[in-house]
């Protein structure tokens, strides 16, 4: 690293520290650039190379954070939470919910209340997986042998849903992957929530061909934040539906596999297997 890339990397450090503070206050751009000693306009352009976002929407994710954590206590109103944030009424909690989450904080705060899940067990050439869908696509995918432990994890990120154990169409399309190449397969239907950059890493996963592996830093050019690779390693690693988005075919720049929400030896077998079916691609 340059002294010029170490001093820049040094006044983000210092940046998102300062912003980890005093989310709360809700900063101007001005005043956070103020307080890292830059105009306005660089240290926007700056943090945006660096941090993957603008300074704007990082202190949105950590409103967005502590304000999901009050939410959680059944005695907490909305009006609280969005003082309590910094935010100055409900409107601009919800406009913040809407914007990020993709639901209403109410609708947050009941927990998927409303929603209906259907979930079935399966094996697959790597271990048991539970898959689970909503009426518009599959919302979760992921590896695990307990079938209790599986289903409590899929409750905790939906706690108030209605579940049935049911193999839907939807279901049936997503485990059909394991036999043939995810290109053809676009029927699948997805039912994902994510932040505007967690999306936008996901859709650049799906254009690596299987049996081809990418690194952190290739799909942060891919998405134009050539700064971004620790952001972007974060957004892979949330990634609810295990090898429909291929978050296994991501590796470090020096070869090494990297992390793997389901363990580096599954990954390094999905790896394998993907690239002794060439017959696929």
């Amino acid at each position: 690293m340059s002294d010029k890339e170490n001093t820049n990397y040094l006044r983000i450090s210092q940046a998102i520290d300062y912003i980890q503070l005093h989310f709360k206050d809700q900063p101007s751009l001005d005043e956070l650039s103020a307080a890292i000693g830059m105009s306005p306009f660089h240290f926007q352009r700056l943090f945006t190379e660096w941090a993957g976002v603008s300074p704007k929407k990082f202190m949105q994710y950590l409103s967005i954070s502590y304000a999901k954590q009050l939410l959680k206590n059944e005695h907490s109103t909305l009006l609280g939470t969005a003082y309590k944030t910094g935010l100055s009424g409900t409107s601009r909690l919800h406009d913040l919910f809407i914007n990020i989450e993709g639901m209403t904080p109410g609708e947050f705060k009941n927990g998927g209340e409303a929603l209906a899940i259907n979930y079935c067990f399966a094996d697959s050439p790597f271990g048991k997986i539970m898959v689970a869908s909503t009426e518009k696509g599959v919302c979760k995918l992921f590896f695990e042998a307990d079938e209790n432990q599986a289903l409590s994890h899929l409750m905790q990120c939906f706690p108030n849903a209605q579940y049935r154990q049911m193999v839907d169409k939807f279901q049936q399309d997503a485990l059909f992957i394991f036999q043939n190449d995810w290109k053809q397969l676009d029927q699948i239907k997805l039912h994902l929530k994510g932040t505007e950059f967690q999306l936008k890493v996901w859709e650049a996963l799906l254009t690596i061909p299987m049996g081809q592996l990418t690194t952190y830093g290739s799909v942060a050019q891919h998405i134009d934040k050539p700064k971004a690779s620790r952001a972007v390693g974060t957004a892979i690693g949330s990634n609810p539906v295990a090898f429909l988005i291929p978050c296994h075919r991501v590796i470090q720049t020096s070869g090494k596999l990297g992390g793997y929400m389901w363990g580096t030896t599954r990954k390094s077998a999905i790896i394998g297997w993907e690239a002794s079916r060439p017959g696929i691609q």
